[in-house]
């Protein structure tokens, strides 16, 4: 494994600058300029105190989450490259492929649950909305994270199931989605043809809105070149070789999370969506969703970015993360 970066604790405003300023070089003055920024810049809170709201919810409804934070506390065994706790167990390594130009670096973890739940999400500034933003080592940390990578980037579009923590955030249902249920089990479903309701009375604990599907009971999909996520003003094609996360699924509670880092000629070239697949494929995974890439691709391990970021080392700011307490 590559030496560890020490993470800078600042928010990441690079995405909304970009489009910021792209809105005031393409856009009219007037209204179609306000409109812009107010969509794809300025902040909306929907919910400023998502730790109280979900506490809320699961007590109107009954529900419990595996209260195992103090155990894997007071049992944990950590390396700079691993994470032991009770049946929970977290293993860092750092790939390496190609030659010069061609060369491409990613790193793995590979986790085995003790239970479902002990994956959690987070949401930068503890709050539910468009355009907020945190790097994924201030929300790690702000979370007591041992482990975390980036999400779905929730908050720079207005579709999307988002359910976390077994609590509902957003019902509007738009593309293909990632559910993991509180059994272990994690299934690629149809967003479009079910509610969030729905998905919460069959036992689901978290989702991702992004893609696409990657493997197709463990081959590689077809198609995956060609998907649009968003067609959002400002968005950038997800096609080509590009900075990548991933999340697979090797068997219940036993998941890998990759991330590839890109755009970085000698360093890391990046991948294309079918490269990505094939090295989840190769990882084991037959089930595996490609998240949010480009400069928000970033893993945070015991303190520390694992990744180098753009090869810059700078992280950019993101709505939201996926990760385990220590």
């Amino acid at each position: 494994m590559t030496p560890q970066h020490k993470p800078t604790r600042r928010p990441g405003r690079l995405r909304r600058a970009v489009i910021a300023g792209s809105v005031a070089l393409t856009l009219s003055a007037g209204g179609a300029t306000a409109w812009a920024l107010d969509r794809f810049v300025v902040q909306h809170v929907a919910i400023a105190d998502v730790s109280a709201y979900e506490a809320s919810q699961n007590s109107a409804a009954g529900t419990t989450t595996a209260d195992t934070a103090a155990d894997a506390a007071a049992t944990a065994v950590t390396t700079d490259t691993s994470y032991s706790a009770g049946d929970t167990n977290i293993s860092i390594s750092t790939v390496t492929t190609g030659t010069g130009d061609s060369t491409v670096t990613y790193y793995v973890a590979d986790v085995v649950l003790d239970d479902a739940t002990t994956l959690q999400s987070a949401f930068a500034n503890n709050s539910f909305g468009e355009n907020i933003t945190e790097t994924t080592s201030a929300i790690a940390a702000d979370n007591n994270a041992v482990f975390a990578i980036n999400g779905d980037y929730y908050g720079f579009r207005d579709t999307g199931i988002v359910i976390r923590n077994g609590v509902v955030f957003r019902d509007e249902g738009a593309r293909q989605g990632l559910a993991f249920y509180r059994d272990g089990t994690v299934k690629v479903y149809d967003e479009t043809t079910t509610t969030a309701d729905q998905l919460i009375a069959d036992g689901v604990w978290n989702t991702l809105s992004f893609g696409p599907s990657l493997l197709d009971n463990g081959e590689v999909a077809a198609g995956i070149e060609d998907v649009e996520v968003d067609t959002n003003f400002g968005n950038h094609s997800i096609q080509g070789e590009q900075p990548r996360t991933a999340v697979g699924v090797i068997d219940g509670n036993h998941l890998v999370f990759v991330v590839v880092d890109g755009r970085s000629p000698g360093y890391s070239a990046g991948v294309t969506m079918t490269g990505l697949a094939e090295i989840m494929q190769g990882l084991g995974a037959t089930t595996a969703y490609n998240i949010d890439g480009g400069g928000s691709s970033t893993m945070y391990f015991n303190g520390s970015l694992v990744n180098n970021p753009l090869g810059e080392n700078k992280e950019r700011g993101t709505s939201d993360i996926l990760y385990i307490a220590g």
